[in-house]
């Protein structure tokens, strides 16, 4: 009996080494044919992806998704889809979007000319969002919101500002919650079982392709959010990701994360003065 036992885990050992191989090769084809560089991201989070799309196209193993993806752009395109976590809504944790209200948006309010960067932005619930605020805040004039994922599907979605009905009760409370200064429904028409906001909102918004592990910094920002992207990477494609943001706040600048995100522990931690601990805002001060 112990001799069986013994057996099978060193058959669960032999394929969990097996998987890993596979899983490795698969990433590394990834970047090699399309450019798209996954290697360092979470694992457990890349093996549930790839084994869920394994599973979707009926395929015998993870070594026949890698033939596929090569030989097949769609598969490939269904791949990427699953890296690209879409998971957001208006106002997403109020008490951060009233924070930035009330402590960020004062000391930004007297520059000249702003500019934010969402990165990950999904189908640009937050984008919209900040657009909101600023336009409440009597600064949306003068601010470009520089909205990106490496999704390209997801971001023709957000460019569309166009989103289902149903949603806006928890939308709505999110706005009031977030120190929201009117009725929401000014923000937004109805139709059928949507609701397309005005496109006064998008005029300073460019949506645009990036990628955060192989893509360089494009501009100088004075505010960064990049929320419940860096939870996907591991630990050092987050410090990479760290330095992109470093290197592309102004001086000063002020970078919100997601909330189990931070700076301890990453080669910048020392970069940043914790601004609103709680809601993991921090400000650039060297």
């Amino acid at each position: 009996m112990a001799q069986e036992k013994s057996h099978e885990s060193c058959h669960l050992v032999q394929d969990e080494e097996i998987e890993r191989i596979e899983i490795d090769l698969l990433l590394e084809a990834m970047f090699r044919y399309y450019g798209y560089d996954f290697r360092n991201y979470a694992f457990p989070f890349i093996q549930r992806r790839i084994n869920h799309r394994v599973q979707i196209e009926r395929l015998s193993s993870i070594s026949a998704l890698q033939e596929k993806i090569l030989r097949d752009p769609g598969v490939m395109a269904r791949l990427l889809s699953d890296f690209s976590i879409n998971v957001t809504e208006m106002f997403r944790d109020p008490p951060f979007f009233k924070s930035i209200r009330t402590k960020v948006i004062p000391l930004l309010k007297d520059n000249p000319s702003i500019k934010i960067w969402h990165v990950g932005c999904s189908s640009g619930e937050e984008v919209y969002s900040m657009a909101i605020l600023l336009q409440e805040e009597g600064i949306y004039d003068k601010t470009r919101i520089y909205a990106t994922d490496i999704n390209k599907n997801i971001l023709e979605k957000a460019k569309q500002g166009t989103f289902p009905l149903e949603g806006m009760k928890l939308y709505t409370k999110n706005y009031m919650e977030a120190g929201g200064k009117q009725a929401f429904s000014e923000y937004y028409k109805a139709v059928d079982d949507k609701v397309c906001f005005h496109p006064f909102l998008q005029k300073n918004i460019v949506f645009a392709q990036h990628n955060v592990v192989s893509d360089h910094s494009f501009n100088e920002f004075d505010m960064i959010i990049c929320r419940n992207v860096l939870i996907y990477f591991n630990k050092n494609l987050q410090n990479d990701v760290h330095q992109l943001i470093y290197e592309s706040l102004s001086s000063s600048g002020f970078l919100g994360l997601g909330k189990r995100e931070g700076v301890k522990f990453t080669r910048y931690e020392d970069c940043y003065g914790e601004f609103d601990g709680p809601e993991r805002l921090y400000r650039k001060v060297k």
